[in-house]
């Protein structure tokens, strides 16, 4: 039997990139070549064209920026749906180990009162606390936020966001409303006051806002912050602009230092920590509950160890001080945590220069502000520095008014350090510092006060004379 003739599919040519080597397509060359195939004439090339452009616009830009990971879902539909996952993912975070607790102390029969419900309720408050609400109790009020929570549920939103957000206007409303809206529910079904709603929908507002905000402008194609804000960040004189940005360098160099101090605390007073686990006897599961509250209140005691490297130092109940300069402790509850503590033998002598070392983190953010200033007249380097230690100091004292508060009764209503205090100080010390590099390193400025100190001599010089022929008449 004689063979068939064949015929072989026309291949798809290769294009030339500009670089000069060939650039394949794959699936989209194939599917353009299919559209053309079946379309003949003028017409049909014109359309194939369009539909290839539109397709091309649609991949480049409907998944990117106002893509997710919902699809078909509109924007603020989207960023509803990211606000609750975000609440529930980190409301379920805390809530797990406390009804690990709850089942394995269940056997217990003086908790044979306690369901799981009031476990749940004391989770929920928990989780509340961490946005700014008075966790109320019939023996005090805990008002100590545990910052641990606060960046966990920030955490949450972020991550949520960057999954299933949409990077506009309207997502990132949806979102954070959504976000407030599961705070005030829990609010209203946990604590029941006007107080603990209206705090409850606050903190939702900033930390939605944060966490929310931050993994919307995460998703891929999504503009940066600093395209958003360039119009408004452009308007501001150039002085306050590198300032600001200098004083959130010095203040994340700030809170680096006090981790690693913390760091040290910590390996320091191990074989007190080791004490403290000791005596209390733990199980496997309450020694994990026990960790994970610890890990929470670890970001207090950082901002602790700020306030120490400024001076004042800090409050651990009524009457007691932990500073540099001298250290008063007192009766102390049986948190593992609190054994890395200064003792009051590890006080004053050379640590009485502590504060120095805001001194020097204010040279190194002032450094890094003069090579990225232009030239000016010469007031503009000191009122950098002013910007510069202003942020910083306004942010170490927000840092401080977050970590304190009350953990209990009696001498616990006063935890933390005094914002009021350790702000103006971190401030003063940041200033010291910065000036010290500007004022050599700025020529305007080096003579300015050249020129000034001159005119201060001449008078001087000026005034001796006309004191002597004072003198000279009164003695004759």
């Amino acid at each position: 039997m004689p063979r068939l003739p064949t015929r072989r599919p026309a291949r798809v040519a290769a294009t030339s990139g500009p670089s000069g080597g060939t650039a394949r397509s794959g699936g989209t060359a194939r599917r353009s070549w299919s559209r053309r195939s079946e379309t003949s004439g003028p017409i049909g090339a014109l359309g194939a064209r369009v539909q290839d452009g539109w397709g091309s616009v649609r991949d480049s830009w409907g998944t990117r920026w106002t893509g997710s990971a919902i699809d078909g879902a509109p924007r603020w539909a989207a960023g509803v749906i990211a606000g609750i996952q975000a609440a529930l993912l980190s409301l379920l975070v805390v809530v797990a180990p406390v009804l690990a607790t709850y089942v394995a102390t269940s056997a217990d029969p003086t908790n044979a009162d306690v369901g799981w419900q009031r476990s749940v309720a004391l989770a929920s408050s928990f989780w509340l606390l961490a946005h700014g609400v008075p966790l109320v109790t019939s023996g005090a009020t805990v008002t100590l936020v545990p910052l641990g929570l606060s960046a966990l549920a920030v955490f949450s939103c972020y991550a949520s966001a960057r999954r299933s957000g949409r990077a506009t206007r309207s997502g990132f409303l949806g979102a954070v409303g959504a976000y407030a809206a599961f705070a005030v529910v829990v609010a209203v079904v946990v604590d029941r006051t006007a107080q603990g709603i209206v705090l409850a929908l606050l903190g939702a507002v900033v930390v939605g806002a944060v966490g929310l905000g931050a993994g919307l402008l995460a998703r891929p194609g999504a503009p940066s912050l600093r395209e958003i804000t360039r119009a408004g960040w452009e308007r501001v004189p150039a002085p306050a602009r590198i300032g600001a940005a200098g004083g959130l360098l010095s203040l994340a160099l700030l809170v680096l230092l006090s981790s690693l101090l913390v760091v040290a605390w910590v390996l320091g007073g191990r074989a007190t920590i080791s004490d403290i686990l000791a005596g209390l006897g733990l199980d496997p599961v309450g020694g994990v509950v026990l960790g994970l509250a610890e890990v929470t209140l670890a970001p207090n005691l950082v901002v602790w160890g700020l306030s120490w490297l400024t001076g004042p130092g800090f409050a651990v109940g009524t009457g007691s001080v932990f500073s540099p300069a001298h250290v008063v402790a007192g009766p102390l509850p049986a948190l593992p945590l609190l054994g890395a503590l200064p003792q009051p033998d590890s006080a004053g002598g050379l640590l009485r220069w502590t504060p120095v070392v805001l001194v020097l983190v204010g040279a190194v953010g002032a450094l890094w502000t003069v090579r990225r200033r232009e030239a000016g007249p010469w007031w503009h380097a000191p009122a950098t520095a002013a910007v510069l230690a202003g942020t910083a100091g306004v942010g170490v004292a927000g840092l401080v008014v977050l970590a304190g508060g009350a953990a209990g009764p009696g001498r616990m209503l006063d935890v933390g350090a005094q914002a009021w205090v350790v702000g103006p100080m971190a401030t003063g010390e940041l200033l010291l510092g910065a000036l010290l590099v500007m004022l050599p390193a700025d020529g305007p400025l080096r003579g300015e006060v050249s020129r000034v100190l001159r005119r201060v001599v001449r008078s001087a010089q000026g005034l001796a004379p006309e004191r002597r022929v004072r003198r000279e008449s009164i003695d004759d």
